[in-house]
């Protein structure tokens, strides 16, 4: 079958969009396995699978998919929208600050392997989801204490040494820290003689440690994935909006009228009134 061809073969050769689009995998994903879209209709679990493989940053328009995969755009259209209800995908924008200072909103198309509610879908666009763990840190760590005696031979450490004090410089990578920062911090203004390297490396590492950077919650919107108007996450239940559902939208209340008519009506009732005192006192 074409579905089970084409979900199977590495799609390496898929275009990607352009720096800073395309898909985004959200944090928290669990190892891959023959099974996640199980639940889907064969047709979405295989565009599923296939949307799964491709990495960050790949153009998964309908326009573009429809040129990789046996669908057309309308078939496309309508399988991502079911992929979506089922929670894997959501569309929206989001507000990217530079280098220097400048910010800009980013079209985002994020993707869940793992199936997720509409309550971790808001919670995720207040930034209230884990994020996915940084990359291990320790082997950095460890080669920076190791090759310490290099820039300071009076503070050379012992493996023993190093594997003892690598968490707290993973501490300060943690943090922001550069491995400069860290050198800076262990080697300057250093007493002589130094009768403990571990000890006096441990004292620094603990008391000069930075503080932790002040968490930036991220800027993010979601949009209607038919009509892409942007809206609150609790009125795009399934990531379409009330309208796309075919529900009718709520009553509103009449516009207030303008001044000049508001004007008008009050002298049209002051001369009814001053008519009527006319007729009752004839």
């Amino acid at each position: 079958m074409a579905d089970a061809n084409f979900s199977a073969a590495p799609p390496s050769a898929h275009p990607m969009a352009g720096p800073g689009y395309g898909k985004r995998t959200c944090p928290g994903q669990p190892p891959r396995t023959n099974h996640d879209f199980a639940h889907l209709p064969p047709r979405e679990a295989a565009i599923a699978t296939y949307l799964d493989q491709l990495p960050d940053g790949a153009d998964i328009s309908v326009k573009t998919l429809a040129k990789q995969l046996p669908y057309g755009q309308c078939a496309l259209g309508t399988a991502l929208n079911r992929i979506q209800q089922a929670g894997h995908l959501r569309r929206g924008r989001e507000c990217i600050t530079a280098d220097d200072g400048s910010s800009r909103w980013i079209t985002r198309s994020w993707w869940s392997r793992t199936a997720r509610d509409d309550g971790w879908w808001a919670a995720f666009t207040r930034g209230d989801v884990p994020r996915q763990p940084a990359r291990p840190t320790r082997s950095r760590a460890h080669i920076l204490l190791a090759a310490l005696g290099r820039t300071a031979p009076v503070l050379t450490l012992s493996e023993a040494d190093c594997a003892t004090l690598a968490p707290l410089v993973t501490d300060w990578f943690e943090r922001g820290a550069s491995e400069d920062d860290v050198l800076r911090a262990l080697t300057a203004g250093l007493p002589t003689p130094v009768h403990h390297p571990a000890a006096l490396v441990r004292n620094r590492l603990t008391g000069k440690l930075p503080p932790p950077p002040t968490p930036r919650p991220p800027l993010r919107v979601l949009e209607c994935a038919n009509c892409g108007i942007p809206g609150r996450p609790e009125t795009l239940p399934g990531g379409r909006c009330s309208a796309c559902r075919g529900e009718r939208a709520p009553a509103q209340p009449p516009a207030p009228l303008p001044a000049p008519a508001v004007h008008d009506h009050a002298a049209g009732i002051r001369a009814a009134m001053s008519l009527r005192r006319r007729v009752d006192a004839d």
